[in-house]
This record gives C-alpha cells, sequence and structure tokens, in this order.
C-alpha cells in the first residue's frame, strides 16, 4: 500500500503563488510516478502535471498549466512538490495527489493511478 499526504492548500489572490506537497509513504519505494489532479465543483477529475522516475519525458504538464506550474521532486524520491504562480480563479479546486505504480511513464488518465491522497483545497480569489 502506498498512502499519500497532500498539504499546502489555502486561500490566495489572483496572480499570488502557492507550493503544495505531497508525501508517500508505505510502499513508496514502488511508486514509478506520481502526478497532480484537480477537481472543481460539477467538473471532472483532470490531469495537472506529473514526475516520473522510470519513464521519459521525466515531467509533463497539461497545457492550461504549462508555464505557471512546476511539478518537482523534493529531498525525498516520492515526495513532489507542485509550484504554483500567477494563479487565477479558474485554478480554484480540489488538488489530488496520485500515484501509479504500474505505468513507468507519465500517463494522464485517472483510471490509471492506484492510490490517491484526500485532497487540499485551492481557492484564487478575484
Amino acid at each position: 500500500q502506498v498512502q499519500l499526504v497532500e498539504s499546502g492548500g489555502g486561500l490566495v489572490q489572483t496572480g499570488g503563488s502557492l507550493r503544495l506537497s505531497c508525501a508517500a509513504s508505505g510502499r513508496a519505494f514502488s511508486t514509478n510516478t506520481m502526478a497532480w489532479f484537480r477537481q472543481a465543483p460539477g467538473k471532472e477529475r483532470e490531469f495537472v502535471a506529473g514526475v516520473s522516475w522510470t519513464g521519459w519525458p521525466n515531467i509533463y504538464y497539461a497545457n492550461s498549466v504549462k508555464g505557471r506550474f512546476t511539478i518537482s521532486r523534493d529531498n525525498a524520491k516520492n515526495t513532489v512538490l507542485l509550484q504554483m504562480s500567477s494563479l487565477k480563479p479558474e485554478d480554484t479546486a480540489v488538488y489530488y495527489c496520485a500515484a501509479d505504480l504500474i505505468n513507468s511513464g507519465i500517463v494522464v488518465r485517472a483510471a490509471e493511478y492506484t492510490n490517491w491522497g484526500q485532497g487540499t483545497q485551492v481557492t484564487v480569489s478575484s
């Protein structure tokens, strides 16, 4: 089992920045990819960004956040950060961390991910 815990969510103004963290424990040693998804009220859960330890490319972003968000590895292999800058109201959502223990590369389909965190709320005010 892999346990995921997100942190760092909060309320920020438009144009502000926020950093999210995702820490994996348990069978974290078997994790190939960790990714961020988000879900706004009334919308489907969508892929935001992912980082892979075993595939190429190592990093992949959704077009909606490209150039504004940066995913990176923390000091530990199975801990990732999501640095969010130039935030917009449309970025408001619950952000979830997910782990993929099967695929070697980064996939954008939520169904491919085995383990999920509980989510952290990000609210961008205008």
